[in-house]
């Protein structure tokens, strides 16, 4: 995830970029208010220095889980705003097939971002859980079964 970050943040510092994601940032439902804010260039630095905290906070998260956490809200966010995107994407689906679910344009790229949401929750909740037994909330998440994670935190073995 932080060279995901670091080489898409990389990127959006250049005017090719800032032009490719016109039909993105466009037709995002959550981050089309950024070009009446930022316009097209300044849009697209905002994202390159929001993805390069959020990868910074995530490699930080190796010392610091509490930066981690930041860090993994972060890449939630950012990876909400590009899956929203998916369904009000002109043309995103194949009228020749079908449509949906038939992937056509821009969508099958923003397909990624399911993908790494779900790897940022997951860090996410890897970390909030790292930073509450550090905090002597929990029980060792290494030795915690499956079966005992389905009951409240308070009944999991070793926690009063």
């Amino acid at each position: 995830m932080v060279l995901i970050f670091l080489l898409f943040g990389y990127q959006k510092w250049f005017a090719y970029e800032a032009q490719t994601l016109i039909p993105y940032i466009s037709n995002g439902p959550l981050i089309a208010w950024m070009y009446p804010v930022f316009g097209i260039r300044g849009a697209s630095w905002f994202l390159g220095v929001s993805e390069w905290v959020f990868g910074a906070l995530l490699f930080a998260g190796f010392w610091n889980k509490k930066l981690g956490i930041l860090g993994a809200l972060g890449a939630c966010c950012s990876f909400i705003g590009t899956v929203t995107i998916i369904p009000f994407m002109p043309d995103g689906w194949a009228a020749s097939a079908g449509g949906f679910p038939a992937m056509t344009g821009n969508v099958p790229f923003l397909m990624k971002d399911v993908v790494l949401l779900a790897v940022s929750v997951y860090l996410l909740r890897q970390d909030v859980v790292r930073v509450s037994f550090a905090a002597g909330d929990m029980t060792n998440p290494s030795t915690i079964r499956p079966s005992e994670m389905a009951g409240p935190p308070h009944k999991l073995r070793g926690t009063a």
